[in-house]
């Protein structure tokens, strides 16, 4: 089933947004790279992550691609939910789309578009379920999901539970397939991530 993701939805969803100017692409970026961990390889051939433009670098290309994910930056739109809602119009097999998003706006276009929807809390609670479904299968310990802003040291806490390798033995049928990098698997956020959150800068 293809994806396409409320990128800022899903952020403020997961609680690791960071209100700072300069921690816009930081969250994204450690978005995205708890993305490439936890969705499956066809999943992620099959997702679409829409951010609204006016926090990107100029220089950063409209579409990029992360770990086969597509990125869409909503430059050129009035906003994310106007890319999002012809992203529905276009794509060629709606029915078998599945829309990430708690906002109403897009929701609607998702309904009129004969696409499925889900709100981001409800799915990123999915998402987690899944992994540790998974790594109660790897004998894992399973914590709870975190919740609410995260400081620094609750950021590494939950870089070292992603960091858990799902291709190890025992890890069952379900497991995801080897990164290509070791830090791609190792660490889900970009290094330093969540410092910039204290500042005052």
């Amino acid at each position: 089933m293809a994806l396409l993701i409320d990128g800022y939805n899903l952020l403020h969803a997961t609680g690791i947004f960071g209100a700072e100017p300069g921690s816009f692409q930081q969250s994204r970026e450690a978005l995205l790279n708890f993305l490439a961990v936890a969705l499956e390889d066809s999943e992620r051939k099959e997702a679409t992550v829409v951010f609204d433009a006016a926090h990107v670098s100029s220089s950063l290309p409209q579409t990029v691609l992360h770990e086969a994910i597509v990125v869409r930056y909503a430059r050129n739109y009035p906003d994310a939910d106007t890319l999002i809602e012809e992203l529905i119009e276009g794509h060629p097999a709606r029915r078998s789309l599945l829309v990430v998003s708690s906002d109403h706006r897009v929701q609607r276009a998702a309904r009129r578009g004969g696409a499925r929807f889900i709100d981001s809390e409800r799915w990123y609670a999915k998402l987690w379920q899944r992994r540790l479904h998974r790594r109660r299968l790897g004998m894992q310990p399973t914590p709870e999901k975190p919740v609410g802003k995260m400081n620094p040291e609750e950021i590494a806490y939950w870089v070292r539970e992603f960091s858990v390798d799902d291709t190890a033995p025992g890890a069952g049928a379900e497991s995801a397939p080897a990164a290509e990098g070791p830090q791609q698997v190792d660490n889900p956020f970009p290094p330093g991530y969540g410092e910039d959150l204290l500042t005052d800068d």
